[in-house]
């Protein structure tokens, strides 16, 4: 009888293996700051700084510090000291700087101290936490500088850009499916458009408006207590809106269903940029009325960007009554400019806030003192104007809208 032999053969399976990258690179960013009135900030002191408004590069806040008189009590005001520091919370902020003096002759030999495309022994420079800065004490004397080609009318430019070292691990993407965006809005919108099923009606300055109660319930917390609490209207056929204009109440539908901002101009039939102020400001109270905070919140962000001479007290009131504090320092910053200031008082605008909000005005005058004290300039307005809109001979004069 016959053996049978038996093999054992290696089974061989697929191996399995995966790849990632590490990658490290920077997010760069900059920031142009004209100081004008040199001659007006010799003597603030030494260690007194000008300082930039703020700019956001790779997550965190910067600002660029002037020192006229010099940083350090040591070098006597020999030299102006220059230095960018970060302005917000942050912990070992790893970053490439660099600091330019403009040449303004058009020769284009500008002061540059830089760490772009330059080998560094230890790495990009560590700034510790809020407050820590990197720059020259020395950055140039004074006495050079001010017979300089940097220097022109009195005033400098410097040039600063911030390189925010960032990490990341890249691993590998097997696919990628195009989304479309969101169409929620659209298909609301278009449920309004058509006037289909609607269950309420509201009567604003005698023009009616078809809605749909659960959408409304949905959207703001004051329409789901009138239309569904325990206090709700009972005639639903009719509901009257007081003091809202129709054109208000419209766009504030069409953002509720649509969840974006109607045209202005479509809307008002104008096409000034005053048209547009005025409408943002009326739907600024409407939103804040009916508990729409993203609406409210556009509604600041589109003030904000349409500061003006003409409308910047009424918008300042607004912002108060409202709790807009993001664009209530916005308007105190436009309004303190010595060169706004008398303009502003002189509207109809600032009779209302005088008159709405007149614990503002101490604001106002705490603004004023500061612009006044940081730009050197001397303040003469106590002498000539007074925060009641007149001028110093008691005379009241209107802008015309």
């Amino acid at each position: 009888m016959g053996m049978g032999r038996v093999e054992n053969e290696a089974i061989t399976k697929p191996s399995s293996s995966s790849s990632s990258t590490s990658v490290t690179e920077t997010v760069n960013g900059s920031h142009d700051f004209k100081i004008t009135g040199y001659s007006l900030s010799k003597g603030i002191g030494i260690g007194k700084y000008i300082a930039s408004d703020t700019f956001m590069v790779g997550g965190y806040l910067w600002a660029i510090y002037f020192y006229p008189d010099g940083k350090s009590v040591e070098d006597n005001a020999t030299y102006v000291s220059l230095f960018i520091a970060l302005a917000s919370e942050g912990t070992d902020v790893r970053a490439l700087f660099e600091l330019t003096l403009m040449d303004q002759s058009g020769k284009d030999r500008h002061k540059v101290h830089s760490h772009f495309g330059r080998a560094l022994d230890s790495g990009p420079y560590t700034l510790k936490y809020r407050g820590s800065m990197w720059g020259y004490k020395r950055f140039f004397k004074r006495t050079a500088l001010e017979s300089s080609d940097y220097l022109k009318d009195d005033c400098l430019q410097v040039h600063c850009c911030v390189g925010v070292v960032r990490s990341h691990t890249e691993g590998p993407k097997n696919y990628s499916i195009p989304l479309s965006p969101s169409d929620i809005g659209l298909h609301f919108g278009q449920l309004l458009e058509s006037g289909k099923d609607t269950d309420v009606n509201f009567d604003v300055n005698g023009e009616i408006f078809a809605a749909h109660k659960l959408v409304l319930a949905a959207r703001s917390p004051v329409f789901r207590a009138q239309l569904f609490g325990p206090m709700k209207d009972q005639n639903t056929e009719h509901i009257k809106v007081e003091d809202m204009e129709a054109p208000v109440f419209k766009a504030l539908l069409h953002f509720i269903y649509w969840d974006v901002l109607p045209d202005m101009e479509e809307l008002t039939g104008l096409n000034s940029k005053w048209a547009s102020t005025l409408m943002s400001q009326h739907l600024l109270a409407a939103a804040d009325r009916y508990g729409l905070d993203r609406l409210r919140l556009l509604c600041e962000a589109n003030l904000c960007e349409e500061v003006a001479i003409n409308t910047v007290a009424t918008t300042l009131a607004l912002a108060e009554q409202h709790h807009c504090f993001q664009l209530k320092s916005v308007c105190l910053k436009f309004v303190a400019m010595p060169e706004n200031l008398r303009a502003v008082m002189q509207t109809d605008g600032f009779d209302y806030l005088r008159e709405s909000c007149p614990h503002v005005l101490t604001e106002l005058l705490e603004y004023v003192a500061r612009v006044n004290e940081h730009s050197g300039i001397a303040c003469k307005l106590g002498n000539e104007v007074i925060l009641d809109g007149g001028d110093f001979n008691g005379r009241r004069v209107k802008q015309r809208l």
